[in-house]
C-alpha cells in the first residue's frame, strides 16, 4: 500500500505540474496579462478537495487521541496562515517569472528549486545524503541545466532588460521559497501535527490555500488589476468560454500537484518531493512540442534520458531502504522473542534435547530440537 501510495501522489506531480505549466503558458500566448490571476489559479481550486475531506474526517476521534496528536488551535492556525501568506508570495514570484522568461529559461531556473530543498533538508529535516541521492541530484540538475541551450540570446517576446532580470530574480526567488517551503512543511510534519493520516495532508492544503487565496484576493482589488480582467476576457484570442476553462483548468491541474507534492513528503520527504517535480521539468518541452507545435532537438531528448535516470537512482535508493527497513524489523522482532523462552537441557541415551518453552500455561508453546 505504501508503493501504491507513492505512484499515485507521483502521477499527482508529474501530471498536474505539467498541465498546469502548460494551461499557465496558453493563458499568456493567447493573450492573458493579469499575474494576480495566474497566481489565483495556483491556490484558489482547493474548494474541489472539501468533500473528500468531509468524507475522510474519522468518525468519533477519542479525546485522548485528539489530545495527544494535535496541537492546540492557536499553533495550527500560525502555521497554515505562515504557510499561505508564503504560499501566495511565491506563487506570485513564479507568475511574473513565467511571464518574463522563455519556457526553456524558466525550467532552467526552477531545476534550482532542488538545490535549494537539499540545502534546506540538511539543515532542517537531517537529510542524510547516499551516492545513489547525490548521483540522482546530480543528473536531475544537469538535465534542467541543459535546456539553457534553448534558450535565445535575446530577451524572450521583446522584453526589456529591466523586466528580463525582474523575471530572473523572481524566479530564483521562488525557488529558493518552494525548496524553504517544502523542508518546513516535512518539519511540521514531524515536530508539530504528529498524525501519520490523509487527511491531515488535505488539512495542510485546504487550509494554507484558503489564506494564500485570501492575500491573492487583497492584491487583485488593491492593485486595481480586477478592472482590466473583463476587456482581458473579450480580447482572449480563443474566446471567453476557453478564457474561463484554462483558469478553471490550470486551478484544478494545480491542485492536484499540491495533493501529490504534500502526499510525497508526508510519505518519504521534502527532498523526494522535488526530485518527483525536477523530474517533470524536462518532460513540459515534449509535451510543448505535441500541444504547442515547438521543436524538439537532440538536448532535449538527452535532457529527458538523464532525468529519468536520476529519477530511476534516487527511486532506487528508497528502495535499498526499505528493504533494509524491513530487514531490521524482522531482527528486532526476533530478539524481542528471546526473553520469553526458556531453555531446558535434557541428556538421555547420549542424545542431547533442548526444550524452548514459552512462558504460557498450556504444552503447545514447548519445541523440541534434538542434536
Amino acid at each position: 500500500m505504501w508503493w501504491l501510495r507513492i505512484t499515485i501522489y507521483t502521477l499527482f506531480v508529474l501530471s498536474g505540474q505539467s498541465a498546469a505549466m502548460l494551461l499557465g503558458r496558453l493563458y499568456y500566448n493567447k493573450g492573458g496579462k493579469s499575474k494576480w490571476v495566474a497566481t489565483l489559479v495556483q491556490v484558489a481550486g482547493f474548494p474541489i478537495l472539501i468533500p473528500y475531506y468531509c468524507i475522510s474526517l474519522p468518525e468519533s476521534p477519542t479525546t485522548s487521541s485528539i489530545q495527544r496528536n494535535q496541537p492546540c488551535a492557536l499553533v495550527l492556525a500560525l502555521i497554515y496562515a505562515s504557510f499561505g501568506v508564503f504560499l501566495a508570495a511565491d506563487s506570485m514570484m513564479y507568475s511574473i517569472g513565467l511571464s518574463y522568461l522563455s519556457v526553456s529559461t524558466f525550467a532552467l531556473i526552477c531545476a534550482s528549486q532542488l538545490t535549494f530543498n537539499a540545502f534546506f533538508s540538511f539543515l532542517l529535516n537531517s537529510q542524510k545524503f547516499t551516492p545513489f541521492i547525490i548521483n540522482s541530484l546530480v543528473l536531475l540538475t544537469i538535465s534542467s541545466t541543459l535546456l539553457v541551450s534553448q534558450t535565445n540570446s535575446t530577451n524572450p517576446n521583446g522584453e526589456s532588460n529591466k523586466t528580463y532580470e525582474v523575471g530572473l530574480l523572481c524566479t530564483v526567488g521562488a525557488s529558493a521559497g518552494y525548496g524553504l517551503t517544502l523542508s518546513l512543511t516535512q518539519l511540521s510534519f514531524q515536530k508539530v501535527l504528529k498524525r501519520e493520516t490523509f487527511t491531515v495532508v488535505l488539512e495542510m492544503i485546504i487550509y494554507q490555500s484558503l489564506v494564500a487565496t485570501c492575500a491573492t484576493l487583497v492584491g487583485l482589488f488593491a492593485s486595481g488589476d480586477w478592472k482590466g480582467l473583463k476587456r482581458e476576457m473579450e480580447d482572449f484570442e480563443l474566446g471567453k468560454f476557453l478564457y474561463v476553462s484554462t483558469l478553471i483548468w490550470a486551478a484544478i491541474a494545480w491542485q492536484i500537484f499540491t495533493i501529490g507534492t504534500v502526499g510525497l513528503i508526508h510519505e518519504v520527504s521534502s527532498l523526494f518531493s522535488n526530485v518527483i517535480s525536477a523530474l517533470g521539468l524536462p518532460v513540459i518541452p515534449v509535451l510543448a512540442v505535441i500541444f504547442f507545435h515547438d521543436e524538439m532537438d537532440g538536448v532535449k531528448v538527452i535532457a529527458m534520458v538523464l532525468a529519468i535516470w536520476g529519477f530511476i537512482s534516487y527511486f532506487y535508493q528508497h528502495y535499498l531502504d526499505d528493504s533494509e527497513s524491513k530487514a531490521e524489523n524482522r531482527d528486532v522482532k526476533e530478539i524481542s522473542m528471546l526473553p520469553l523462552l526458556k531453555e531446558v537441557i535434557d541428556e538421555q541415551d547420549g542424545f542431547k534435547k533442548i526444550y524452548l518453552k514459552v512462558p504460557l500455561s498450556t504444552e503447545e508453546n514447548v519445541q523440541t530440537y534434538e542434536h
